[in-house]
């Protein structure tokens, strides 16, 4: 068997769980197996008990296991967690029932079983199938309520570090987007939206977003897409305090990448934060930077019309700014025959009353210079 990931989060786990495992390591675990008809907490327990002996056996990091004993493991803890989606998410006959629902949300979220982190730490040791059951069965339990309130967000307020284990998944090429759609749907909460912001992690999404494997590449804007969009009051703190570097890195590595599919994707992007009410102070920084400018002139030049659309949404505020800096003036003054002629030619494929008008306000603008 190979060695254990996270360590130190493995032996946390092993030590708080250590008192349900049952006495003797020869029989440990023994009884996990009997198969009987449970209860949504019991389920639940099960479910964490097996993951604990799943943890244990890695924690052991020993070459003599006994592989019937681990298939038996491993098609144990499949089932089990097949009984929770079953509970969360009712089967083609029955629908969800709301008090099993709740009774096993209590019991996943109780303090002081830590089943989540199992959950996340455990799976890279499971089959796919499995993996997959797991990160539906964390969506479901995200948006779960208890007395009108979701327990998940106290339980990551607690619990931040999951959420460092989830970012350490981009790493592992076999694990990352079953942890990049456990993240996202962490961070649907804005306390574990906030502390991914507020971290280091930001920083590596533009390696992440550039790896060569596609499929991981792609979940990783889609993630960093939702930490900048959906908690708008966040986002504006992480650009206020964050400008300088975030947007150097964005340009050069994002909207100047020879990918053009990382192009395109930034591009929209790009449009989707300035152009956010929440984002104003961080727009008006954005539009006097000759720099950012020229960027933008430069995609206005794409072959692509999808880019040049999404250019032109973030190049017209350049224009509208009533405030342009004077280097900002030059270079519109500079550039305003060829700017003209080529807004001139700019249409698109459907009629867009709202993209005339913008258009022609934006001629107007440059027109005037």
């Amino acid at each position: 068997m190979t060695g254990c990931l996270w360590p130190c989060a493995a032996a946390a786990i092993a030590t708080t769980t250590a008192a349900a495992m049952g006495s003797g390591t020869g029989r440990r675990g023994w009884w996990l197996f009997r198969s009987k008809v449970r209860c949504p907490e019991e389920v639940v327990r099960h479910s964490r008990d097996l993951l604990s002996c799943v943890l244990e056996d890695r924690e052991a990091c020993s070459n003599n296991h006994d592989p019937k004993r681990e298939q038996k493991l491993t098609a144990d803890v499949r089932k089990s967690i097949r009984e929770m989606k079953c509970i969360l998410y009712g089967n083609g006959d029955a629908e969800p029932v709301t008090e099993a629902c709740t009774n096993l949300t209590k019991e996943f979220f109780k303090e002081n079983t830590n089943t989540l982190r199992l959950l996340i730490v455990c799976l890279p040791y499971l089959d796919l199938e499995t993996q997959k059951d797991v990160t539906q069965v964390i969506a479901n339990l995200q948006r779960q309520k208890i007395d009108s309130m979701i327990i998940a967000s106290d339980y990551l307020e607690a619990n931040k570090d999951i959420l460092d284990i989830l970012m350490s998944g981009y790493d592992n090429m076999e694990i990352a987007i079953h942890y990049s759609t456990i993240l996202r749907d962490c961070i649907r909460h804005q306390v574990a939206a906030r502390y991914v912001l507020d971290s280091e992690h930001m920083k590596k999404f533009f390696d992440y977003i550039q790896l060569p494997d596609f499929n991981v590449a792609s979940d990783a804007f889609r993630t960093f897409k939702e930490l900048l969009t959906r908690h708008k009051s966040s986002a504006a703190e992480f650009f206020s305090r964050n400008y300088d570097w975030f947007f150097s890195e964005f340009n050069c590595k994002l909207l100047s990448s020879p990918n053009y599919i990382i192009r395109r994707q930034a591009t929209q992007l790009l449009g989707n934060i300035l152009l956010d009410r929440s984002n104003i102070p961080v727009m008006i920084c954005y539009v006097s930077s000759k720099d950012n400018l020229i960027i933008l002139m430069n995609l206005l030049r794409e072959q692509s019309k999808a880019i040049q659309l999404d250019a032109f949404h973030v190049f017209k505020l350049f224009a509208a700014n009533q405030d342009k800096p004077p280097e900002i003036v030059s270079i519109l003054s500079a550039n305003k025959s060829k700017l003209i002629r080529f807004l001139a030619d700019f249409s698109l494929d459907k009629e867009d009353q709202q993209f005339e008008i913008d258009k022609a306000k934006v001629v107007a603008e440059i027109t005037m210079l």
